[in-house]
């Protein structure tokens, strides 16, 4: 008789869940939850608005999210509950939330409601710059060897950092703070009852790794001498990706519709799920999770340092391998602020006219293009530079408008810019000794723009393998599932068995169009340019506007 597992996956603005066969890898039924809130431009009740680079969420929608989504998919599935043997979440990260002693968010106490650093704070947010350079400054002086494993720059985006920013800017919310969780941590103990802390998060977003642990208490104090005593706030069972986080509950079960005593995997990161998910259960094949943002995992035998990485962590992903991450904080974003905001509404009555979107519509419109024929290029830094400046203060650019520019030629160019930011990563990665043999993709943009995915190819002069799972992270998430299930329950003994049997690559792939490559060697020369002179230290402006 099949086994089922259930994979939820937390993004930027909803979340999704699959119920997944075992045996085969097929995709029975899925849910979809986008967040009511979104991301907070204000506090409830606060007319104000917050500052440009807070990124807040309500932690209630998750929660909804997480329930309401899985009794969608058990109820859809029509699949008898005690054949679902594991549940996987993985979530955005560093997204984060202060907690009581009792497990309560600290943002539902009185008092606090009002005080942004107790809500919680997306990946995105971009508030903890300063914290991030003064660790990188700190940690260069006093030669830490983690700097090495994170490129050699502490990112805004990471946790560590934010808890600087708390306790720097908001000490109250620090001191009555018992514990500081991973939002997919959070929910992990909500099912189960269970405090336990992934070493996939910690590993990439704390600093974490299993020869040294933590940062010491000294580095900590010098950071802020009320910062010594950090690791006394990370409470939690440390545990490993594919592990058995905990057990569900009679409760949760009930709220489910499961049944009590389900394995719960150890959360992860939303990118890092993905990999199996795509078949890869090895080294040197890099997937690309294109959607919101774009992040790039790489595995590899080898340690290396690569400047700007988000990390090196080993066993993160796939057991006895270091696995690299890297990315872009803008992709999807970049195009979606575009059409919201920049596009005429004659396009938009012409989409309307035709019955498709006006992404399809500009896609259509610049794929007539051939490569430089707009005279456009630009820099692809609309949410900042996440890999390989680490920089959330930079800007994006277009260069070469003139008054005979029409919207899909910017919007190919805003496109062709991401492409060129992931062809800056890969070069980084060569520099470092660690090839990419193979190139996977998989996330929204890979369904839905096909014309992004061969504008990809083309820049970077590789196949492209696409995974057919429509929502590739809730889908690995459910593969780590039934990895925690194990294999008595009828799941597997390891990540890379389960790779194996229940991923799969899509059909559709994209070659290099050898035409196209040729001209993007000569617009990526200049984008190059632009990159190290705007981005590099070449010319500042970007952050002197800021300050003004």
């Amino acid at each position: 008789m099949d086994k089922y597992v259930i994979g939820l996956d937390y993004g930027t603005l909803s979340a999704r869940a699959v119920l997944v066969c075992v045996r085969s890898g097929e995709v029975i039924a899925e849910s979809i939850y986008p967040y009511p809130h979104g991301i907070l431009d204000h506090l409830p009740g606060i007319d104000k608005d917050l500052p440009a680079d807070f990124a807040l969420q309500e932690i209630n929608d998750y929660v909804e999210a997480m329930y309401g989504t899985i009794r969608d998919v058990v109820k859809k599935s029509g699949c008898r509950v005690e054949n679902v043997i594991g549940i996987g979440i993985d979530a955005t990260s560093s997204t984060f939330l202060p907690l009581l002693k009792n497990g309560e968010p600290l943002c539902k106490s009185e008092g606090f409601q009002v005080n942004p650093h107790a809500w919680l704070k997306l990946w995105k947010h971009h508030g903890a710059q300063e914290e991030a350079d003064y660790i990188t400054e700190l940690a260069g002086k006093r030669g830490k060897k983690f700097l090495m494993r994170c490129g050699g720059r502490i990112n805004a985006e990471w946790m560590l950092p934010k808890l600087l920013e708390v306790i720097r800017k908001a000490p109250d919310v620090y001191e009555m703070t018992d514990n500081f969780m991973e939002v997919s941590d959070y929910l992990v103990y909500l099912l189960t009852g269970e405090v336990t802390r992934c070493m996939c998060h910690a590993g990439y977003k704390l600093l974490w790794n299993e020869e040294d642990g933590y940062p010491s208490e000294n580095f900590l104090k010098e950071l802020h001498p009320n910062f010594s005593d950090l690791k006394v706030k990370l409470k939690g069972r440390e545990v490993q990706v594919g592990e058995c986080a905990g057990k569900l509950t009679k409760e949760a079960a009930g709220r489910l519709g499961l049944k009590a005593g389900t394995a719960v995997a150890a959360s992860m990161i939303d990118a890092h799920v993905a990999v199996p998910s795509a078949g890869i259960d090895g080294s040197s094949k890099a997937l690309m999770i294109l959607g919101t943002s774009c992040c790039m995992l790489l595995c590899s035998e080898k340690v290396s340092y690569i400047r700007g990485i988000s990390g090196c962590v080993k066993n993160a992903v796939l057991p006895g391998l270091y696995a690299y991450e890297a990315g872009q904080s803008a992709v999807g974003d970049l195009f979606d602020w575009f059409v919201k905001t920049s596009v005429p509404g004659s396009y938009e009555k012409e989409a309307a006219d035709l019955g498709i979107s006006v992404h399809t519509l500009l896609s259509e419109k610049a794929a007539h293009l051939t490569p430089g024929e707009s005279g456009l290029i630009a820099l692809d830094w609309w949410n900042g530079n996440r890999s390989c400046l680490a920089d959330a203060k930079l800007s994006g650019m277009i260069l070469g408008l003139t008054l005979r520019t029409k919207p899909e030629e910017i919007y190919r160019a805003l496109l062709e810019a991401a492409a060129f930011g992931m062809r800056t990563i890969f070069e980084e990665f060569e520099n470092g000794g660690i090839m990419a043999k193979e190139l996977y993709a998989c996330g929204g943009i890979v369904s839905k723009n096909p014309f992004m995915m061969q504008i990809y190819a083309d820049v970077l002069g590789k196949t492209i393998f696409t995974s057919s799972a429509n929502q590739g992270s809730a889908f690995g998430a459910s593969i780590y599932a039934a990895v925690a299930a194990g294999r008595d329950a009828g799941g597997y003994l390891s990540v890379g068995e389960a790779a194996r049997t229940m991923g799969n690559i899509g059909e559709k792939r994209y070659e290099p169009i050898a035409q196209n490559v040729e001209a993007y060697k000569k617009l990526y020369g200049e984008y190059k340019l632009l990159h190290d002179y705007f981005g590099a230290g070449g010319n500042e402006v970007m952050h002197r506007i800021k300050q003004i």
